[in-house]
């Protein structure tokens, strides 16, 4: 088994359509480590989040309020597993900008 402590996603604003941000390699395992979300706009936005395709059974975040010029640094541990992805999405366009990092944990080697 090997770990890569990598950044997974961004720094890149969100739209506000649900995008998958990152998908989890065949043969890898991958902990989500920290999750940056900064609103650079006058005023406040909101985030919505998911492990999965974007629904209300699946949200981390659920039109979560990102003050006006704030970074919003939740604490994180989430394993997720091959194939999975995280979706996310701004409730206005252009105003947030995701930074996401862990490890990527590259099963049998």
């Amino acid at each position: 088994m090997s770990r890569i402590p990598k950044r997974l996603a961004g720094p890149l604003q969100l739209t506000t359509t649900a995008t998958t941000q990152y998908t989890v390699p065949s043969t890898t395992k991958t902990v989500i480590r920290q999750i940056h979300i900064f609103n650079a706009t006058t005023a406040t936005a909101t985030l919505t989040m998911s492990i999965g395709a974007d629904a209300a059974g699946t949200r981390i975040f659920d039109a979560y309020s990102v003050p006006a010029g704030t970074a919003f640094d939740p604490p994180c541990y989430y394993v997720l597993e091959a194939a999975e992805f995280i979706q996310a999405k701004a409730g206005t366009a252009s105003a947030l900008v995701l930074t996401m990092t862990g490890d990527e944990i590259i099963l049998g080697l």
